[in-house]
């Protein structure tokens, strides 16, 4: 979600891009925005911007028309943002649209791909937005040093943070700075981290006494609480980048460089109340949600790998498919190193796979022993019953029928019959020179022939 300093720099954008360029015609809404259309058109006006916590005032100044200069106050939401780009080059999520007067057209547009930023025409700062953190650093302080009474102040540090009523502009990545610069637990009473620098605020008689120049060095050298949530967001807006100079684009590299805490590896992250993630090194204090579970930020890329080691492995290759001795070729094989084991690890790992190696041949030999009982035991029940199959070439009076069947046969069908045995022909006997004989029976008709012809 944008904060303080990303308003502050869409503010100074809006500042360079819009200065001597004049505007024309109506202010266009997308006709998917849920916000109320902005009633405005001018033949020629001129767009200024400024930036208060999360907000941004966007004012429409008229030149030659004697209209009363109008304002837009924008609060950004999840993920708003200023864009300036020529109209062909208009983002996909332009939900609030200003042309230029001058060709090329340009058109300065309110990006919301999430939609949940809100806009307001002619209205006020609102109401329950404290003053800012960076721009009205004064009242900001004293407004909370006198307001310590609060029950906005009984909650931890980090939700305290978030309250826009007391820190306009302080969110979810700034609080996790700020609190991690201090060395602050996130969960510990904000009264009781606030009232630690109301006291060591300096007499009046000492403020007198010190130039303003004294003054920002001990600020620099010893800042407090408040003091971080002034200069933190100032460090933001001096990196500069994420879109926010003419002609970037979005990249937030310097941002993530800057993070000491936020989303870094070794840092730990708790869920706050609200459901805010907060991230913190050490102890997350006394005040942290019971059952929720700290969670340890680990490192995503650049990861620091062990180094490989090349062994050599011979592989044996016959040369040219000859049967002669076979020829050695070396060849390198990658492997990764693993940790290194002590003796005493080795040793018990050890154990382990001989243990395992006798349970397996345990377990092996009790099965060939059920193997052998079984067969055993099949043997003998074989002996003891021998079972036959009858054949398939007899006859179908061979077997013997049982039941009513049998009782309407007689004795002789009964009782086998024995099988007709084959005798061998007496052709090897005859000589080698001798005629074959036809031994196949003539038929019925070929004998009658031959007996009427004599």
């Amino acid at each position: 979600m944008p904060e303080a300093p990303e308003l502050h720099l869409a503010s100074l954008l809006v500042n360079k891009v819009c200065a001597g360029v004049q505007f024309e015609g109506k202010v266009e809404k997308s006709t998917v925005s849920k916000n109320p259309e902005v009633p405005f058109s001018c033949p020629d006006y001129t767009i200024s911007a400024v930036s208060r916590g999360k907000e941004v005032k966007l004012i429409l100044t008229p030149v030659s028309d004697a209209a009363e200069v109008a304002c837009i106050v924008l609060r950004f939401g999840m993920s708003g943002s200023l864009k300036f780009t020529t109209e062909d080059e208009m983002p996909k999520h332009a939900h609030l649209r200003f042309y230029t007067k001058h060709v090329p057209r340009h058109v300065l547009c309110f990006v919301d791909p999430r939609r949940f930023g809100t806009w307001v025409f002619n209205g006020p700062w609102q109401p329950g937005r404290g003053p800012c953190v960076m721009t009205e650093y004064e009242k900001f302080r004293a407004n909370i040093l006198s307001n310590l009474s609060d029950k906005a102040f009984d909650k931890p540090i980090c939700e305290a943070l978030l309250n826009q009523k007391y820190f306009n502009g302080i969110g979810n990545y700034l609080r996790s700075e700020i609190l991690f610069r201090l060395q602050i637990p996130p969960f510990i009473p904000a009264r009781a981290a606030l009232e630690t620098v109301k006291h060591q605020d300096p007499d009046e008689k000492n403020k007198g006494d010190l130039t303003l120049s004294k003054k920002i060095k001990i600020k620099k050298e010893n800042p407090d609480l408040l003091q971080l949530c002034h200069l933190v967001p100032l460090e933001v807006v001096n990196l500069g980048g994420k879109g926010y100079e003419p002609g970037q684009t979005d990249d937030y590299t310097p941002l993530k460089k800057w993070f000491q805490c936020y989303f870094n590896p070794g840092m730990k992250s708790l869920s706050d109340r609200n459901g805010r993630r907060i991230w913190f090194q050490g102890d997350p204090g006394p005040l942290a949600p019971k059952g929720k579970k700290v969670r340890k930020q680990h490192k995503s890329v650049d990861v620091d790998l062990k180094p490989i080691k090349v062994e050599k492995t011979a592989s044996k290759r016959k040369a040219g498919g000859d049967k002669g001795t076979p020829v050695k070729k070396e060849h390198k094989e990658e492997k990764k190193v693993g940790p290194k084991v002590d003796a005493a690890q080795r040793k018990k790992m050890g154990k382990k796979t001989e243990n395992v190696v006798e349970e397996e041949k345990t377990r092996k030999k009790g099965e060939r022993a059920k193997r052998v009982q079984k067969g055993k035991g099949a043997e003998e029940e074989a002996k003891g019953k021998i079972v036959r199959r009858p054949s398939h070439r007899g006859s179908a009076l061979s077997t013997p029928r049982r039941g009513k069947a049998a009782l309407h046969l007689p004795e002789d069908a009964l009782t086998p019959k024995p099988r007709r045995r084959r005798l061998k022909s007496d052709i090897g006997l005859l000589a080698q020179n001798s005629p074959k004989l036809n031994l196949r029976p003539q038929r019925k008709s070929a004998v009658h022939a031959a007996e009427h012809k004599s």
